[in-house]
This record gives structure tokens, sequence and C-alpha cells, in this order.
């Protein structure tokens, strides 16, 4: 006999509104768009001035190459909303929205984002072939792991303690990555060391980003050193733009509060002037001289800012989605995934815009892989050091469907991209757009109880 499954408002999660709900009928929603709307410009604002510079000096400081710093610290600070999320949904709320905020906002993550970078940048970005399939199969891995462990419903300490290991194990091999890679290259993938040779010829035979008559700007890269940046004879796109920005002087370096020429631009500029200020004065600007040495710092604070206005901006959405008779389950797969997933977006578009493709997908994919942690992280501290008397209690209705999207959806983005040359472009972004929509429109199908057997209704309802 099908059951349907009762299942929490999302905004259940969140404080009440300021507003009553018969006043956000009728005309105060408007409000909550507006701040929906300034929370996007201020995770811009964030990710643009102070957490991607930052990331900038600590891939110089280490030595990182694109993709494992798009991989480790771009996907951990972009991702810090989903493991501030985590900690809530297992010490504060005890539901499972750790649980369905991270794997119904993965296939978002995949194909959504992806679609964002081919769509939105002018640059065509070339990606090298081992990053790619070293992040997916991580992601898939860690997945297969979670789905297991949630399987039976309840979660042991030696289960959560196996998803820090096998981060612990994605870790190291990004710190052999060069080495792993070329051993790979040479051995057991012919199209790759084929299609690496390939590149490293174009770049000896034209000048990185110069744009050919009639065609797209195409960034190409190069991983034959361990870090972004080179010699001075042999600059990648990304060491070239950075070093320059990196070694201005305090004093010739651009004010925020400078305004811009274009009208446009003077606009968005004082809309977002009371937000400027108040990241002005909280996060020390890693792109000026005096305040170089500070860019941990820089890193932390972003990201902490980060999380803060994701939040706000989950919690406007989800009233604004209750207030608008949205479907929970709508809500979840489509605005709230979406929500979450902001910075990732931002970040990730941003650098596409510069032709760091290998840095914009490891972000995508490195940043499903750190969310797995944060399911990890939280599970580990309460059942292992909290309550160690038994384990977590945690909701796995929908389990079979969730394995078969995630699983398929990393299967399409590789298939995708091996087709359409290992590039970034519009034509990509379609293709991964397409996709999205299709796995989004089956997946509320499902939990509508359309199709499957997974009927779900909002509780009291």
């Amino acid at each position: 006999e099908n059951r349907t499954v009762c299942i929490l408002s999302s905004s259940s999660e969140f404080p009440e509104g300021f507003f009553t709900p018969q006043e956000r009928k009728d005309g105060g929603i408007v409000i909550y768009f507006m701040i929906i709307l300034y929370m996007f410009l201020a995770v811009s604002i964030v990710c643009d001035d102070y957490f991607l510079p930052s990331l900038e000096i600590i891939s110089e400081t280490l030595g990182l190459s694109q993709d494992v710093a798009g991989a480790t610290f771009m996907a951990a600070g972009s991702s810090a909303p989903e493991l501030v999320t985590s900690f809530l949904g297992v010490f504060v709320t005890k539901g499972d929205i750790g649980i369905s905020t991270i794997l119904g906002s993965a296939i978002y993550n995949l194909l959504g984002i992806s679609a964002a970078c081919g769509l939105f940048s002018s640059v065509v970005s070339r990606l090298s072939c081992w990053p790619l399939f070293r992040d997916c199969l991580a992601y898939t891995v860690s997945v297969a792991v979670v789905l297991a462990m949630i399987s039976d419903n309840l979660i042991y300490w030696y289960e959560s303690a196996s998803l820090l290991l096998i981060y612990g194990c994605y870790i190291l091999v990004l710190s052999f990555d060069i080495k792993i890679n070329q051993y790979l290259m040479k051995k057991f993938s012919p199209c790759c060391t084929y299609f690496t040779k390939a590149m490293e010829d174009a770049e000896q035979q034209a000048l990185v980003g110069q744009r050919e008559e009639g065609g797209p700007v195409i960034c190409h890269q190069s991983r034959k050193d361990s870090g972004i940046f080179q010699d001075e004879t042999d600059y990648s796109q990304l060491s070239t733009s950075l070093r320059g920005r990196l070694d201005e002087n305090s004093e010739d370096h651009q004010s925020v509060f400078t305004m811009p020429e274009a009208d446009m631009k003077r606009i968005l500029w004082v809309l977002s002037l009371p937000i400027t200020t108040l990241l002005y004065l909280t996060i020390p600007d890693c792109r000026r001289q005096v305040w170089r040495n500070w860019f941990m710092v820089t890193f932390f604070i972003s990201a902490a800012w980060i999380s803060a206005i994701t939040y706000v901006l989950v919690w406007m959405i989800t009233i604004a989605g209750d207030t608008l008779g949205i479907p929970e389950s709508v809500m979840g797969l489509t605005l709230l995934a979406a929500g979450t997933s902001v910075p990732d977006t931002i970040a990730s578009v941003l650098v596409a815009q510069k032709g760091n493709g290998d840095m914009a997908m490891s972000n995508i994919v490195g940043s499903n892989v750190f969310d797995m942690l944060c399911l990890g992280i939280p599970w580990f501290i309460r059942t292992a050091f909290i309550n160690t008397s038994g384990p977590i209690e945690v909701n796995s209705s929908g389990l079979t469907y969730t394995a078969i999207s995630l699983i398929c959806s990393v299967g399409f983005i590789l298939l995708s991209v091996h087709l359409n040359g290992w590039k970034i472009d519009k034509k990509l972004g379609a293709v991964c757009l397409a996709l999205y929509l299709l796995f989004t429109t089956l997946s509320i199908l499902y939990e509508l109880g359309i199709i499957g057997n997974n009927p779900t209704r909002v509780c009291g309802n």
C-alpha cells in the first residue's frame, strides 16, 4: 500500500518573517523580493572584491594549480553555507535539513552552475581531462558512501568517520596531483595525452587569449608545472591577470568607493554602498599592499559573510515561496537549491569569464565533494563526542531515485564535456541547462507522487 510521507515545511526551519501572511499577500512580498535581489548583489560583491582575491593569493603562496585551488579553498569557502546548514540540522533543528539541502542541490551544482558558466561567459575555456575525471570520481565515491550510510536510517560514528577519511584521501591525491596526472596521462589515457599535447602546441603558436577573427576568445591552459604561476616567459592567462592585480601598490589600487563612469554601474554602486561600506569595515582588503599578508583572515571572514548573506537569501526565498503557495518539493529542488548555491554560482561564473575553466569546473564538482564532508563533520562530532549512546536517526525516503539522479548527472556532465571537445562554451551551457530542466522536472514529478512511489505532503496540511 502506498504511504504518503509527511515532511516539515521549509519555513519551519527559519524565524518568522517581519510581515504577517496577510500583509505579505497584500503587497509586503515585494519587500522580500527586493531583499532577495539585494542579497544576490551582496554575494557578488563579497566574491569579487574579497573572496576571490584572497583565493588568488592563497594559490600563489602555496603554488596551487587552478583546478586544485578550485577543488579545495574555493570549494570550501563557497560551500560554507552548506556547512552551516548541516550543523544547524544536526545540533539545532534535529531534522534532515542538512541531507535534503545538500543532496537536493547536488544536481543544480553540477548541471545548473555548468550551464551558467557556459551561457554567461564570453570566453571559451579549455578543460583538462584529468581534473574533471578526478573530481567526478571522488564525488561519485562520496555520494555512494553517503547513500549507503543513510539506507538504514541510522548514522554511526564509524560511518561518519569514513566520510572524513574519504575527504582526507581526496586531499592527499590533490597534494600529488601533478605527478598522478602525468603518470595517468602517459599510461592509461592516450586520448587525454593527445589532447594535452595539442593544447601545449597551441600555446606555443598563439598568445593566450588572442581573439581569433570572427570567433570568441579561447583560453588555453597548461598543467606542465606545479603551480598556476609560471616563468616570466610562459604566463597562463590566470597568472598574467592575477600577478598584475596582486603586485599593485595600495595607492594604485582603485578604492571600492570610487564611483564608476557608466550610468548603470553608477546606479548599482549607489545601491550597493551600504553593504560595500559594511564589508569594507569588517574585511581586510588583501588587494591593498597594507593588508596583503592578511589574506587568510580575508578568506575566512568573507566565507562567514557569504554564509550569513546566503542564510538571509534562503530565508527570504522560503517565505516568498510559502506566500505564493509554491509546493515544498518544487521549492526544495529549484529556488532553495539555487539559493544555497549562489556563492558557488557567482564564483564559478566569475572565474569562467576570466577563462579559468579548470578552476570553475573543479569548484563545481569539488564543492559537492566538500558538501559530503559537511555531512560527515557534524555527524561525527555528535556521535563520537556528544551523544555516544546511540546513532543518529535520519530519513532516507527517495533514496533510490536520489542515487540514480546523482550518478546520472555526473555521467551526463562528463559525456557532455567530452562530446563538446573539452571546452566550456555556450553550446555546453545550453546542453547543461536542458539536462538540468529535465532532471528537475522528473524530480518534482517524483516528489509530488505523480511518478514513482514516493508521494509527500507538508505536515499539518
